[in-house]
């Protein structure tokens, strides 16, 4: 495959000519193909096709074999003509965008089983248009393999046939499932889509139409645009430009953060060190890349009931020396099809959430943490007891129940379970606690060290977002708590309805969806939304639940344990020696430094809207045609756009909102451009899941066919929303 250079906004270019649509789409991936179906669903039930809710099975096979579906007989049956045109714009590929790249290598897996991916809407997820069948990603795999053949290829039906509802599919194979899907939408003559390969940068208006203008000179002209561009991307920040130029200056190498598709990490020199920072989701798939490029073997070791795996070099490996803020990898997902431990809060429940939603100017630290800190204290106490009961002390349900007695106050005395003189320092705990849930957490840190026996299973809540606490350890100490993390993710990942480590990562993923409504609720205040979750919380959440698969991560401990990975240790930094001509990594916590001359970002550089290289956003944002979302004066990381409600009368609905409050009717923004107003967005679709992404993306079809006939029908006060919009 060819890799792509980072992107940088274009240079101006001369008008060109202007084409006119019904809709302008910009950005190629799911959400752009998710609005094109559900336009396509909405055109159908208008025209009173069965489509729209007819026979299931018959939308499924066709669309699973790129076909369309057959058309109604009758008079009801009746088509616009000309057929709806659309324009979708991405700047690399339409149809799999960005993420999904269609020659992007093999070794990038996504980080969702295949089970849970789809691009079709059923009845979990709310929507004011029609319901429309069509097949999620195993479905349309066992089509491809039926048939045996695939146009893009012949490893398209090689990975379709090998793929299970427990798979985790390569990112390129769910690519190829978005493009069909598109390509199956359009194949019927109800709807054209002019695919377009350019990068939009600029939006105009033009009467009542919205003219997207690209840096190949090309202008689309539609009543509607749809803003659907995916994981923004944000210009190198004063650090990155500093590398890339001592880079440039002393002929080092140097890889920025970005999509790992459009990055290139082969060819490191044999037996060197190089630097890696970032041990998210990119990292394990560019481990996955490099193994596969130094040719090293893979073997289990027999009978070894964790699944270990032993890692035999090739020579032609470097020493990898990695590091991030934490200096500790993304948890795994478990072994597919094995049973997981199940959740259910005692404290931080459902209806305790939904009272919450009802108020205004909620201090996430002080109200919705400390219930989160007590419930993963509860769930690892309980499976350890389960796991190793002789290392848990009898009565530690009592004393963290007194934990909760009162928000603000620590129970219990010094020597007594739950007293803030159990082995940790009030000031150690308060470092590692947000803002506002110091004492609570301290407290329920105390319950922890009080209650756990055996220094082997020791574990504070405070540990999840600093490893140690905040307290600077040994080069020693530092590479004793890396054995015991393999150890941990091993017996995780094996054994993850009963492991300690696996009942928090399961506590995690049930309450960061609960956090998640409570942000869309507008409960939270301002600053603690900005500091707290979006700063914070939700960066747990990933690092706990969106890990790698478990083979993944296998590997990645093989690597540690054989040496090719060297965990440096957290508040992992990068400076450049000019004297030697290299990069230098520092680990504030243990102390330890390496050099090299090479530098991989496997991060990503996403989100931040405020410093997207998004030409289109930058232009929208400078000219103040766009703002950034604030709750109570403190800037998220967003656009802001309006609420959506789940209502066939109601024809607005996640609109751009400008630097002076008004809100432009023809331009819909969805997913993670407006990610603060539309909380879960970010996330794929899954079936039998409530899906923002789909439920934005009939929102936004809703609006491209009330145009067709003029401008929108508006209810009598809409207004731009301070606080992040939901579903109604």
């Amino acid at each position: 495959m060819s890799h792509r250079p980072p992107r940088s906004p274009h240079e101006a270019t001369p008008p060109g000519p202007t084409g006119s649509y019904d809709a302008v789409i910009v950005g190629g991936g799911p959400r752009g193909v998710a609005t094109v179906l559900r336009t396509l669903a909405c055109l159908r039930a208008g025209a009173g096709t069965s489509e729209a809710g007819g026979n299931p099975t018959a939308s499924v096979h066709d669309l699973s074999a790129g076909r369309p579906a057959p058309p109604s007989a009758g008079p009801s049956a009746k088509r616009p003509a000309p057929p709806l045109r659309l324009a979708m714009v991405d700047a690399l590929a339409v149809g799999p965008g960005a993420t999904w790249l269609i020659d992007q290598p093999a070794a990038y897996l996504n980080n969702t089983q295949a089970r849970a991916t789809t691009i079709h809407p059923d009845h979990s997820t709310r929507m004011s248009g029609p319901a429309a069948p069509g097949p999620d990603l195993v479905a349309w795999a066992r089509s491809v393999a039926q048939r045996g053949h695939h146009r893009v290829g012949d490893w398209v039906v090689q990975e379709a046939t090998a793929l299970g509802p427990d798979s985790f599919p390569t990112r390129r194979l769910q690519g190829v499932y978005f493009r069909d899907q598109l390509d199956a939408a359009t194949a019927s003559g109800e709807l054209q889509v002019e695919k377009i390969v350019d990068t939009a940068v600029d939006l105009q208006h033009e009467g009542e139409h919205r003219v997207v203008v690209l840096a190949g000179g090309r202008r689309l002209s539609a009543p509607t645009v749809v803003l659907a561009q995916g994981m923004v991307q944000a210009v190198p920040g004063t650090e990155e430009s500093a590398l890339a130029a001592a880079a440039h200056r002393h002929g080092l190498r140097y890889v920025p953060p970005g999509m790992p598709a459009e990055r290139c990490f082969t060819g490191l020199p044999a037996g060197q060190d190089v630097l890696v920072r970032g041990l998210g989701a990119n990292f394990f798939d560019v481990i996955g890349q490099l193994v596969e490029d130094w040719g090293g073997r893979v073997e289990a070791i027999p009978a070894d009931p964790t699944g270990r795996l032993r890692y035999l070099p090739s020579g032609r490996e470097p020493r990898l020396v990695v590091g991030s803020r934490r200096c500790v990898p993304y948890r795994s997902k478990p072994d597919g099809g094995r049973p997981t431990r199940g959740f259910t809060p005692r404290w931080a429940t459902p209806e305790w959430f939904a009272g919450l939603a009802t108020e205004r100017g909620v201090n996430f630290g002080q109200r919705v943490w400390p219930q989160i800190a007590r419930e993963f204290a509860r769930v690892y106490l309980e499976a350890l007891e389960q796991y190793m009961p002789a290392v848990v002390a009898e009565g530690w349900p009592a004393a963290l129940d007194a934990v909760g007695a009162d928000d603000t106050s620590q129970p219990g005395g010094a020597g007594q379970p739950g007293g803030a003189g159990q082995q940790r320092s009030a000031g150690q705990q308060r470092s590692a606690a947000p803002p506002g849930g110091a004492a609570v957490t301290e407290a329920v840190d105390a319950v922890l060290s009080w209650a756990i026996t055996d220094p082997r299973w020791s574990w504070t809540v405070g540990e999840l977002h600093r490893p140690t606490a905040g307290r600077t350890v040994t080069a020693e100490q530092w590479q004793a708590q890396v054995a015991r993390l393999v150890e941990d993710e091993l017996g995780s990942m094996s054994d993850p309805d009963r492991h300690p480590r696996a009942a928090v990562n399961a506590a995690m993923a049930a309450l960061r969806v609960q956090v998640e409504r409570l942000a869309a609720s507008g409960a939270l205040s301002g600053q603690s939304l900005a500091r707290d979750v979006l700063g914070r919380f939700d960066a747990d959440g990933l690092a706990l639940a969106s890990g790698p698969p478990a083979h993944r991560a296998r590997l990645m401990l093989a690597l540690i344990e054989a040496g090719v990975i060297d965990l440096l240790g957290p508040g992992f930094h990068v400076a450049v020696d000019e004297e030697q001509e290299c990069f230098v990594a520092t680990s504030a916590i243990t102390g330890r430094q390496a050099r090299a001359r090479v530098l991989l970002e496997t991060r990503m550089s996403k989100g931040q809207v405020p410093a997207t290289s998004d030409p289109l956003l930058q232009a929208l944002l400078s000219t103040g045609r766009a703002r950034i979302h604030s709750v109570d004066g403190i800037p998220t990381h967003s656009m802001e756009a309006t609420a959506a409600e789940v209502d066939e009368s109601v024809l607005v609905g996640h609109n751009l909102v400008a630097a002076d409050g008004s809100i432009d009717r023809g331009v819909v923004v969805l997913g993670i451009p407006a990610g603060s107003t539309q909380p879960g967005s970010a996330i794929g679709a899954s079936p039998g899941v409530p899906s923002p992404l789909l439920a934005g993306a009939d929102v936004a079809a809703k609006q491209i066919l009330a145009r067709l006939g003029g401008p929108a029908r508006e209810p009598a006060a809409v207004h731009s929303s301070a606080r992040p919009g939901s579903f109604a």
